[in-house]
Parts: structure tokens; C-alpha cells; sequence
């Protein structure tokens, strides 16, 4: 088996003591073993740019016909995209600002998101081009529970990402973090910890 390649997206704003980070540590580390080749996109270091009307029209511009300049618009979200393309096995760390998502990491999920690209029209409707991937999801919040009635990321996370054609996506819960007993959180960093490329549990 070949070594694995993953792609390791951190949307916290915080550097010291996120725990979406820290599980993500844990989780890639052993995803990535001794050859395992690991590129990070750290969205609060490099904040990808909003999409704008610029964008817009150089993305729905047929390739063949786009301008240099609406080239030069879409190289950033090129480059995220053969990211994602490259990766077997895609970490998001995702930190619960106001029961979604942050917008560092909406932005990334807007660039990412393209017709042709990520996915195509058909005759059955849309189709997902980012196949045979798994998507780890390490979730953390101050107080919302995963998949309860405050917990808008995950439901839609999940939607987003079966949109694009990855339907193995498993889930590193660290919500409510601040509640847990000890003993529960280090449970949740073994599970990080042990996690491998052959796992067949969602961690839930």
C-alpha cells in the first residue's frame, strides 16, 4: 500500500489551546505514520480571500475562453482544489463559532466548491468529482453538542462534502469540551491517537 497523502485544514482562529488543533495534531500524526506525506492549509495564517464578482465571472467563464486576468482570479482556488484532488484522506479541524461554521473555513468551502472542478451537472443532477476520499471531521465547541438542534456544522459539513462525492466522512467529537470529565477527553485524544487509514468506525 502506497503511503497515504493528507490534506490537513486548520479553521480555528486560535493558535494556543484550540482543541480542534490539538485533536488534529493527534489525528494526522497517526493518519500519516512514518511515510505518509502531510500538506497543511492553516486558514487563520492564510486567510483564503472571499469570492467576489470578479471571481464569479472567471469561474463561470468557459476555461477555454477565460482571460489571463480571470486566470490569475481563479490560480488561488486552483491550487485548493489540487489539494483536495491530491489527498486520500482530508483532516478539517473545525472550531463552533456561533453554531456553525467559521467563515475562514466557509471561504475555503466557496473556492473549493466549482462546477467542472469539484463537481459537474448530468442529466440526474449534480455529481461529485472528489471521489474515494475520507474526510475526517474533528469538531470542538464550547458548549453545543454534536448533531443536537445548536449544532448546524456537522449536518452541514457532511451535506457539503456528499455534494462534492466524499460520503466516508468520519467525525472526532470534542464538543462541549469545557464539560467533559478528564477521563472523557483523553478517550477522545486516544481515539485520535489510535486512528489509522483502515479505521472503519465513525468516531461519534
Amino acid at each position: 500500500m502506497s503511503a497515504p497523502n493528507i490534506l490537513r485544514i486548520n479553521s480555528s482562529a486560535r493558535t494556543d489551546g484550540s482543541v480542534s488543533r490539538e485533536l488534529s495534531d493527534l489525528l494526522t500524526q497517526a493518519l500519516a505514520g512514518d511515510s505518509g506525506q502531510v500538506v497543511v492549509r492553516d486558514l487563520a495564517a492564510q486567510p483564503v480571500p472571499q469570492v467576489n464578482v470578479d471571481w464569479v465571472g472567471a469561474n463561470f467563464t468557459d476555461p477555454a475562453e477565460r482571460s489571463d486576468g480571470q486566470r490569475e482570479t481563479l490560480k488561488g482556488s486552483d491550487e485548493l482544489i489540487a489539494e483536495l484532488h491530491a489527498a486520500d484522506h482530508i483532516v478539517i479541524g473545525v472550531a463552533m463559532y456561533n453554531f456553525s461554521i467559521p467563515s475562514s473555513l466557509k471561504a475555503w468551502i466557496d473556492n473549493v466548491a466549482r462546477a467542472r472542478e469539484t463537481f459537474k451537472y448530468t442529466e440526474d443532477g449534480p455529481e461529485g468529482l472528489l471521489t474515494g476520499k475520507t474526510v475526517w471531521l474533528v469538531m470542538a465547541s464550547g458548549g453545543a453538542r454534536l448533531d443536537s438542534d445548536a449544532d448546524f456544522a456537522t449536518p452541514y459539513l457532511r451535506f457539503i462534502l456528499g455534494f462534492l462525492g466524499i460520503t466516508d466522512v468520519r467525525v472526532i467529537n470534542g464538543m462541549g469540551w469545557p464539560f467533559l470529565e478528564d477521563a472523557d477527553k483523553d478517550a477522545v485524544r486516544d481515539m485520535a491517537r489510535t486512528a489509522t487509514t483502515d479505521t472503519l468506525l465513525a468516531a461519534e
